[in-house]
């Protein structure tokens, strides 16, 4: 499985018009455009995994730079995501006093 950034997409792009875009270079696996949590809007980016390795290679060599929607798009292999503290926001050591 390769699995692929893409950066700078359109705030409209659905996970469907992300996947077709990249089905043209090989299988698609899945498609996803990252959005937040709060408000459910597009964050921008997104990531595609397709099936074989070559096809994935060639895809982002095929589509970074190229224009979408009127915004240039980056493609990059995803790299793996970086294990992150989990913030404690309860106030440490402190009781609640309320």
């Amino acid at each position: 499985m390769y699995k692929l950034f893409v950066g700078g997409l359109p705030f409209a792009t659905t996970d469907d018009e992300l996947k077709e875009l990249f089905s043209a270079h090989g299988t698609v696996t899945s498609a996803k455009v990252i959005t937040d949590r709060e408000t459910g809007r597009s964050k921008g980016f997104g990531f595609v995994e397709f099936e074989n390795d070559d096809e994935g290679k060639a895809a982002e060599k095929a589509l970074n730079g190229t224009d979408v929607g009127g915004r240039s798009i980056t493609v990059n292999e995803a790299r793996p995501r970086e294990e992150r503290p989990r913030r404690d926001f309860s106030g440490g050591d402190r009781q609640n006093s309320w």
